[in-house]
């Protein structure tokens, strides 16, 4: 029996107040008894969930909390699995089971297994949060023989752990590797979906099928990989919780024109779209002229002189001025504009990134708010509209 298994909600919910309150080592340890750091860790996990679920009392560790897809994106994608008409699926490395949960919403059968012990009982648990009831979870190698033979199901999805220290992204870097699961389960369906490194270069996956890559709240968040069988275009990208969706088109012509001038609005593209290599198409779905900007690897810039809305966007700026890249220039400006505080869209190393912001953001006593980029040796300063 697990340890999670002797420990109660109410015990959890304690240690939440405990950890609110300050308390000191000493202090947790006597009030929560022999499982005080278990209870402590979910009590910590919980409260930096907060922005990640709809829900505050799920269970889970801090590596749990890591892994876990956060519940907009398991939302999305359970609708996907829904549209595609599919009755079953088995998620065979399940964690603490958000991702299985919500696809399990969506069909009449599911499998969650995991390895470990503790995370197969956080998924049940959470589970029966979410009042989800049709799920067989299995604490078990799902590469086994013995599993592989038991489960049935339309799809085999897999969001395997990444390795940090890894020095590029590779199926075989990743646990358990998609390339095992793939032959471990393929005389069972054709309906496979790998969650992958959004990093990882699409020639190391040796299969046919659609690269989704998920932009959530404007970072990049997600690059999930559906088997051919699975697959509306070769590659795609969405935007959430907005939902805007992309995809690749090869007969599309390639109108993509690029400037060094910034025009009187910048266009923030987002990294899905970036990530998938679909600017083109990006510039075919948008109404109004613009042209390519700035392409780095944490942010993309398009610019042109309409306002031009657009769900495919990140943000739109209008910009208020273009000044040589020093500090001491930038900060000039935004005091005698009235700014009171500067937002820099830069890449610098970390050390010196501080010392440039706090040089631009010195004496700052204004209402507006400046997003700074640089162009080469050129600050551009902007708003957002």
């Amino acid at each position: 029996m697990s340890w999670v298994e002797q420990v109660t909600e109410e015990q959890v919910n304690l240690a939440v107040e405990l950890i609110k309150r300050g308390l000191d080592e000493k202090k947790l340890r006597s009030k929560l008894g022999p499982y005080w750091k278990e209870l402590v860790e979910v009590a910590r996990a919980r409260l930096r969930a907060k922005d990640k679920f709809s829900r505050q009392d799920l269970w889970m560790d801090l590596e749990g909390l890591r892994y876990a897809t956060h519940e907009v994106v398991a939302k999305y994608r359970a609708e996907r699995l829904k549209e595609l008409g599919v009755r079953s699926v088995a998620d065979v490395s399940c964690g603490i089971g958000i991702q299985l949960i919500f696809y399990a919403m969506k069909v009449e059968k599911a499998y969650g297994i995991d390895i470990d012990p503790v995370k197969i009982e956080f998924a049940r648990r959470n589970a029966e949060k979410y009042g989800v009831d049709n799920i067989e979870f299995i604490n078990a190698d799902s590469l086994s023989e013995e599993i592989v033979k038991m489960v049935n199901a339309d799809v085999i999805f897999s969001d395997p752990a990444r390795p940090p220290e890894a020095p590029e992204r590779t199926l075989d870097g990743l646990v358990p590797s998609p390339l095992k699961v793939y032959e471990a389960y393929r005389s069972k369906t054709e309906g496979f979906i790998f969650d992958l490194p959004p990093q990882m270069r699409r020639n190391r996956v040796p299969w046919k099928g659609e690269f989704e890559y998920i932009d959530l709240f404007g970072a990049i968040n997600r690059l999930t990989f559906y088997f051919e069988p699975l697959a509306r275009a070769e590659r795609s990208a969405v935007t959430l919780p907005k939902g805007a969706r992309l995809e690749s088109d090869p007969n599309l012509e390639d109108i993509v024109e690029w400037t060094e001038k910034p025009g009187q609005y910048l266009y923030e593209i987002p990294q899905s779209i970036d990530y998938a290599d679909l600017i083109n198409e990006l510039f075919h779905a948008v109404k109004g002229e613009m042209k390519m900007l700035l392409r780095e690897k944490r942010r993309v810039l398009a610019t042109g002189d309409d306002e031009i809305r657009s769900d495919y966007f990140k943000r739109v700026y209008t910009v208020v001025a273009v000044l040589p890249f020093h500090p001491v220039r930038i900060n000039d400006f935004l005091r005698r504009e009235g700014f009171g505080r500067a937002t820099l869209r830069i890449s610098l190393p970390e050390g010196e990134y501080w010392r440039f912001r706090r040089k631009v953001e010195a004496g700052l006593n204004g209402e507006r708010r400046a997003f700074v980029f640089q162009l080469g040796e050129k600050a551009i300063i902007a708003e957002e509209v």
